[in-house]
């Protein structure tokens, strides 16, 4: 059944053709309704053919149907012939033109449809004794306009009940769009946030490794104990490194079970672990930590931490031979403020004013993307009298635990 209403939604001429051969069959079938055809069956035969191939045509032109029955309507009027069934044709004329018509159209058809009873009773009710007190002719005039009105009326509605569905589709459609749009965003910062992770846990143990093995190929023939040393430092970052891997994956993959084995993201509290790797990597670091530490909102925890990691990484690639860090924590009022400094040659130009265009500086990008999205303000530079220097400033919110 849905089908076929779909069908028939689909073809409205069929369905209005339909509807015209039946009004023409049983306009056939009655005949004249009275005097005024000239006792010609064939002018009430093309009369008839006219007002169904009005109604035939009356969704695909529905202006230039109401003309065609208006002027019918007129000649009927002017050549004094009696109503008949076949007028029905003008009441649907009527509500096609308000429904589906031009505002011309609609405007014409509910004048036409307040016109036709008055007409109506000058031309076939002067002779009617029914019909001969003033107050009887407005009434039956109003009467007879009736059916033009309401028929006009419910093409109004039809149109208004169209219009509003047509919103609603176009809201449904945007709205959808929209949805796609904001499932792209997402889709996108996720997949940053995830380089970001990933290059963060990779870039800092991977380059710990690579010194490491360096100075295990160096110290292994003339000092064994020193080659082991670095290859248990290469072994315990590796199995570091795999445990960031399985926390990440872990995150990616909360609905799963047993995700809430991975371990938690780490914060500042995990800092002197990462100072001790790196102070194990060769490179010498001092950390200070002023102010009252307090709990920080999990974002701003990952991301001083994340800056810290990514500053040493850049260090030990960038800083040169016997280049000393400086790591410093201070606990503000409203603010947690993050300063790295190092008194190495530093890094190229490009690493911090072009966003890495050398290919080598998407740390520095992930570090201005990291305190930007928790509202921070980031300064990486040279420092002037030699080094790098990058310096956060991280909005402070005090976690109130229940």
């Amino acid at each position: 059944m849905q089908q076929l209403y779909s069908w028939l939604r689909r073809h409205p001429t069929t369905v209005d053709t339909a509807w015209a051969l039946l009004v023409l069959g049983v306009s056939m079938l009655s005949g004249p309704a009275g005097a005024g055809f000239g006792n010609s069956d064939g002018v009430y035969v093309l009369y008839t053919l006219a007002l169904a191939g009005l109604m035939a045509l009356r969704r695909r032109l529905p202006d230039a149907a109401l003309v065609g029955g208006v002027l019918i309507g007129i000649f009927q009027v002017a050549a004094d012939w009696t109503p008949n069934v076949a007028d029905v044709v003008l009441l649907v004329l009527t509500y096609t033109a308000a429904a589906f018509g031009s505002r011309w159209a609609s405007r014409t058809a509910m004048a036409a449809g307040l016109a036709a009873g008055p007409l109506a009773v000058w031309r076939f009710g002067a002779t009617d004794p029914n019909v001969s007190q003033p107050g009887q002719t407005v009434l039956v005039s109003v009467l007879l306009s009736a059916p033009f009105v309401l028929c006009w009326a419910l093409g109004r509605l039809t149109r208004i009940r169209r219009a509003y569905y047509a919103e609603l589709e176009d809201r449904a459609a945007r709205l959808e769009r929209e949805r796609d749009a904001r499932a792209k965003v997402a889709v996108a910062a996720e997949r940053a946030r995830i380089a970001r992770e990933l290059h963060d846990v990779v870039a800092h143990n991977v380059s710990v490794m690579v010194v490491q093995a360096d100075g295990a190929a160096y110290v292994l023939d003339g000092s064994p104990e020193q080659a082991k040393e670095a290859l248990a430092t290469i072994a315990a970052t590796g199995r570091q490194a795999l445990d960031e891997m399985r926390r990440l994956l872990g995150v990616l993959r909360t609905a799963e079970p047993g995700a809430g084995e991975y371990v938690p993201q780490p914060g500042v509290e995990q800092l002197p672990d990462l100072l001790e790797q790196v102070r194990g990597a060769g490179l010498a670091v001092d950390f200070t930590l002023e102010g009252r530490q307090r709990p920080l909102p999990r974002g701003v925890e990952l991301t001083a931490y994340r800056i810290v990691q990514e500053a040493l990484t850049n260090v030990r690639k960038h800083g040169g031979p016997d280049v000393r860090a400086d790591v410093h924590i201070r606990f503000g009022d409203g603010t947690v403020d993050v300063l790295v400094e190092d008194d190495g040659r530093g890094a190229a130009a490009e690493l911090y004013e072009q966003g890495g265009a050398d290919g080598q500086g998407h740390g520095l990008i992930g570090m201005r993307e990291r305190v930007g999205m928790v509202g921070g303000r980031l300064d990486a530079g040279p420092r002037p009298g030699g080094g790098f220097r990058i310096r956060a400033v991280l909005p402070l919110k005090t976690v109130t635990t229940v």
